[in-house]
């Protein structure tokens, strides 16, 4: 399944343009004011490097995930033409061997790549990576999306709805949780009106946990 998923994703990345476009996500742009400087940020399955270089621009210290070395490939080459310093990782997330307890913001935009079952073991080794006190930064689509057909998941199971986010995210203090309609422009693969869910919540110091 990760080589039939890494040759797809390769594909869906093989040409000269940027799928997702060049620009960062307009909900992660929204939090510049919750970024510091220097500040340690993982953005899982960042794809072609948008929103890790945009950090990495704003002088955060990035790693940036990816399954596909063509996307990687491109993030290394749109880092270097922005003059920014970001450390890039190809890997399968279900068998990397996440960090645990060092970065103090983790970014997951549109990874609805994954079923129900791996979800759940994304958004645990998510919370996991992040130091006591950390920020994470989630944006998703809604099961509305499928009428829109804008982007996202064919799979009904791979959206967001508040109540799962909600309980996912049970053990963290949520700062912001909002399911709302907006046109969206991000190169071919997010282009127009999309059902949309952002979370910003954070982990909470271990002496407040249970």
């Amino acid at each position: 399944m990760t080589d039939t998923a890494r040759e797809f994703w390769d594909g869906r990345y093989a040409g000269e343009a940027y799928h997702f476009g060049e620009t960062p996500n307009v909900f992660l742009e929204r939090q510049a004011d919750r970024l510091r400087p220097g500040a340690r940020v993982l953005v899982v399955a960042d794809g072609e490097g948008r929103n890790g270089v945009w950090l990495a621009g704003r002088g955060l210290d990035v790693v940036t995930t990816d399954l596909s070395p063509r996307a990687v490939e491109k993030a290394r080459a749109l880092a270097a033409r922005r003059d920014v310093t970001l450390e890039t990782l190809t890997v399968d997330l279900d068998a990397w061997d996440w960090p645990v307890a060092t970065f103090d913001v983790v970014v997951a935009i549109f990874i609805q790549f994954a079923p129900p079952a791996q979800r759940d073991r994304l958004f645990a080794r998510m919370k996991a990576a992040l130091k006591p006190g950390g920020l994470l930064l989630l944006e998703g689509y809604r099961p509305e999306q499928l009428t829109y057909g804008t982007g996202g998941p064919a799979e009904t199971d791979n959206f967001y709805t508040e109540d799962l986010l909600r309980e996912a995210f049970a053990d963290c203090d949520v700062i912001s949780l909002e399911a709302y309609d907006a046109e969206i422009h991000e190169g071919p693969g997010h282009a127009g009106r999309s059902a949309l869910i952002d979370l910003v919540a954070r982990v909470r110091p271990w002496s407040e946990i249970g």
